[in-house]
């Protein structure tokens, strides 16, 4: 078997075992393993939206955090003003998640707009520094937001709605998360297979050669930063619902490491790099973090043995060397 049908075949066991476990764990009553696999999914839909930064363009944004907590704070304002009848903007506030996403996603990319607009006319260290240093300022603001609770966070009480689901069912959210991670997945793998994605891997290949051709590098990067961070902020919106919170510690510097460990972990630019490296994350997080509090050291030690031995992350490793599967 080719290493490309390999890969197929995993992504397609990964597919299989995020539906299959929470299924089991629905019908033996263990809701814990079912919210579980929900923020899997859900971290995977914001790994996904860097990937196509990272994994498909090389840029290596350590900001991304900012996206997800703008998409998390959309759902915790909306459902604040929802809870409390009262007008945000001039505008009722509103519980359903549809419309929550929609706002997530443009204003998420509106922002990812501006900040690729400044950082992608630099590269290296000083595009990772301006999307961090961004990612700061969005921090610090909310940390100083008393109207939503500043460094407190504000709470969801009431979940959002989705239509003919009940949000409140951890079974219903995990389906609602899922379609959301496939739905992600394909629009990752179109773009991968269209010209636009073909031209985005050119420039990370070589943007001199790829301008020489016709190809604006500028252009192309900036909607795919801009694609990547609407990704992002949807995942940030379907967390807070998740966690019923939202707080500045959604947009931290530590959350855009994680996103950045689950692609490698994973795979970068692997179509399933980030449910295999979302699902390494969370199991470390749960089991050795029953164990131990420096559950931290051992995942470090695990990508430092990626990083050195395994550049391809799980999928690479047991599909071989084809890059994209």
């Amino acid at each position: 078997m080719d290493n490309a049908r390999k890969e197929w075949g995993l992504n397609a066991i990964l597919a299989l075992a995020l539906f299959a476990v929470p299924l089991w764990a629905w019908m033996a009553n263990e809701p814990f393993i079912i919210t579980l696999a929900t923020r899997v999914a859900i971290l995977a839909i914001a790994a996904v939206g860097l990937n196509i930064a990272l994994g498909l363009g090389g840029m290596v944004s350590f900001g991304h955090a900012l996206y997800l907590g703008i998409g998390g704070y959309v759902a915790g304002i909306a459902a604040h003003h929802a809870f409390n009848g009262t007008p945000v903007l001039g505008l009722a506030g509103t519980n359903q998640m549809l419309p929550i996403w929609a706002i997530a996603m443009l204003v998420s990319g509106a922002v990812a707009g501006v900040v690729g607009a400044l950082s992608l006319r630099t590269s290296g260290i000083f595009f990772i520094m301006i999307t961090l240093a961004f990612a700061q300022m969005g921090f610090f603001f909310a940390l100083s937001w008393p109207a939503y609770g500043g460094e407190d966070g504000l709470p969801i009480f009431m979940r959002n709605q989705f239509p003919g689901m009940n949000t409140n069912r951890p079974w219903d959210l995990f389906l609602i998360a899922y379609g959301v991670l496939m739905v992600a997945l394909l629009l990752f793998a179109l773009l991968r297979g269209a010209r636009f994605g073909a031209a985005l891997m050119a420039i990370r290949q070589n943007p001199d050669r790829a301008a020489a051709v016709g190809i604006s590098p500028f252009g192309i990067k900036l909607t795919a930063f801009v694609l990547s961070g609407m990704l992002t902020g949807l995942a940030g919106a379907m967390m807070a619902d998740l966690t019923r919170f939202v707080s500045p510690a959604m947009m931290a510097w530590t959350m855009s490491g994680e996103l950045i460990v689950i692609i490698i972990l994973g795979g970068v630019g692997r179509l399933f790099g980030p449910v295999a490296g979302a699902a390494i994350l969370v199991g470390f997080e749960v089991f050795f973090g029953g164990l131990t509090e420096h559950w931290k050291l051992w995942l470090g030690l695990v990508l430092l043995a990626v990083v050195l031995f395994a550049r391809g992350g799980l999928i690479g490793l047991i599909a071989g060397r084809a890059r994209h599967g």
